[in-house]
């Protein structure tokens, strides 16, 4: 669950990688990965390799676009609990495929790894926490914000909604952290909140299991 991830993020939320990612993007082997998992993952891991080819030749805002979309209609909301069968579980790209279902911070990961697939700067991008007003309810939430410039409004890629919309136009998120290669940030683009390198993190997990299944 997100809410015991925020309560945990002075013990865990980090990048060990103090380089950076590196565009490494391996199609072949993301494809031979995923046909050890089931024949449904290859189908789904197959059209998105085919999608970021596809895609990389584009705009950055139409790459964004359609790497949206295809996760947001391929894959499926369910809570960890569901999935994993534990409160708190960071997946990795072919995990989601495998599955077909994901927790919010599964999207905006699989999104994010896509998309540097697709030759998208991954400085431009940061996995941002949120609480999110739902109905009611406020929760705990995560998106992937893209900025176009240095200090611009960022667009966010959620699964709540099918369309990307400025930050301005989403009023209904309340940033509490966000992250990337470069260290981690209070809000969107708030304060630097210092390089998390020398942390341990479920974000370092993913990292390591992206990087053996060829996404970097």
């Amino acid at each position: 669950m997100l809410r015991r991830a925020l309560l945990w993020l002075g013990a865990w939320l980090v990048l060990a990688l103090a380089g950076g990612l590196s565009q490494a993007w391996d199609s072949p082997r993301v494809v031979a990965q995923a046909q050890k998992l089931s024949p449904a993952t290859l189908v789904r891991a197959q059209a998105l390799v085919q999608l970021i080819g596809e895609a990389a030749s584009q705009e950055e805002e139409s790459r964004l676009k359609s790497i949206n979309a295809f996760f947001n209609r391929q894959i499926l909301y369910r809570d960890d609990r569901e999935i994993w069968g534990v409160v708190d579980y960071w997946a990795s790209p072919l995990e989601t495929l495998n599955r077909g279902q994901a927790d919010c911070e599964d999207f905006a990961v699989g999104k994010y790894f896509s998309l540097l697939a697709a030759g998208v700067p991954g400085v431009k991008m940061r996995l941002v926490y949120v609480r999110a007003q739902i109905g009611a309810v406020i929760q705990a939430h995560m998106v992937l914000a893209y900025y176009p410039e240095p200090g611009a409004e960022p667009l966010i890629l959620d699964n709540l909604l099918t369309d990307i919309r400025p930050a301005s136009r989403r009023p209904d998120l309340i940033p509490v952290f966000s992250f990337n290669a470069e260290g981690l940030w209070q809000g969107v683009a708030g304060a630097h909140a210092g390089d998390p390198s020398a942390r341990l993190s479920r974000w370092r997990d993913v990292l390591a299991k992206a990087k053996a299944e060829g996404w970097w």
